[in-house]
């Protein structure tokens, strides 16, 4: 019987991930993709029409295409110009998504449309249909309005929320409570993966699932997020936001020292785990330094999410 698999987040990280995934035989996956997102094409979208974001969609949708194509390009374009103005500045996928929800009445049957297109490996599920707005209380308990305006903080956050309760979608709830393995991560830990949980209805499914609740861990901090944060401050972030953490996957790789000076003068710094986990934490290869960047390898992503599979056996 295939292994039922979750991926929870947005952005790229949750991309790379499900590039990864969607390379293992007998799995059946889900990616739940946050639609907090209110900067760029995706904002401007979202309040002219007054429909979820889409931007972490329409990305999720590319990574987890079965091949190559000329379809797949498309989607990603993105028009170019000086202004923001008519198209420019938009993603052809992010009109094709919007002008689908208008002729169908319905975002989620423009995902299925566009995913059957683009033959996508498993399904595509926005944590909520509704139209939200991501909040942050700062240490100083300044309140950030906005997903796209947190990171431009130069504060500690203390936690992101929503003004006003929101509604999870059923099948969100209904692949979490059904999931096998669930996935945290890699990414924004508060504008990617924390817009997910916080709201009620996964939260409760996160809290009442039988699956195995793994957090691929950041290699890199981010700048204005989570700067100074190791390990332990970033999975007590998701933990206490609500959702359980079971099992924690961390990079071994030596990250050179000239990259970490690159890095450095972005301020970001590698994430350091200092041994004070109450979970367990397999430490394995995880990264490629193609470019002088540190990023996450799907193709070693794929191997040890097989080895955890086999020990759902």
């Amino acid at each position: 019987m295939k292994k039922k698999v979750v991926v929870i987040g947005g952005g790229h990280g949750q991309s790379t991930i499900l590039r990864g995934l969607k390379e293992i035989e007998d799995i059946d996956i889900t990616a739940i993709v946050t639609v907090a997102d209110d900067g760029g094409s995706t904002g401007r979208i979202r309040n002219l029409y007054q429909i979820p974001a889409m931007g972490d969609v329409r990305n999720v949708m590319i990574a987890m295409a079965k091949s190559e194509s000329f379809m797949k390009d498309l989607m990603d374009y993105r028009f170019e110009g000086s202004n923001d103005e008519d198209v420019v500045g938009h993603n052809l996928g992010n009109l094709m998504l919007t002008a689908l929800t208008q002729i169908s009445g319905s975002f989620m049957e423009a995902i299925l449309t566009i995913s059957k297109v683009l033959n996508v490996s498993g399904r595509i599920i926005p944590s909520s249909l509704e139209v939200i707005t991501l909040y942050a209380q700062m240490d100083d308990d300044t309140i950030v309005k906005g997903e796209a305006n947190i990171p431009s903080f130069n504060h500690h956050i203390k936690k992101v929320f929503y003004e006003r309760e929101v509604k999870a979608t059923k099948e969100a709830v209904e692949a979490i409570l059904n999931a096998d393995l669930i996935i945290y991560g890699i990414g924004s830990v508060y504008t990617s993966i924390l817009p997910n949980v916080i709201i009620s209805g996964i939260k409760d499914a996160l809290c009442s699932t039988k699956a195995k609740r793994v957090y691929f861990a950041n290699c890199m901090t981010q700048n204005n997020e989570t700067f100074d944060f190791d390990l332990l401050d970033h999975v007590n972030a998701i933990e206490e936001h609500g959702a359980p953490i079971d099992l924690v996957v961390k990079h071994s790789e030596v990250i050179p020292f000239y990259i970490k000076n690159r890095y450095l003068k972005q301020n970001s710094i590698e994430v350091m785990d200092k041994g004070d986990l109450k979970q367990p934490v397999i430490e394995c290869e995880l990264l490629s330094f193609d470019r002088d960047l540190v990023r996450h390898d799907p193709k070693k992503i794929k191997r040890i999410t097989e080895e955890i599979l086999k020990e759902l056996d």
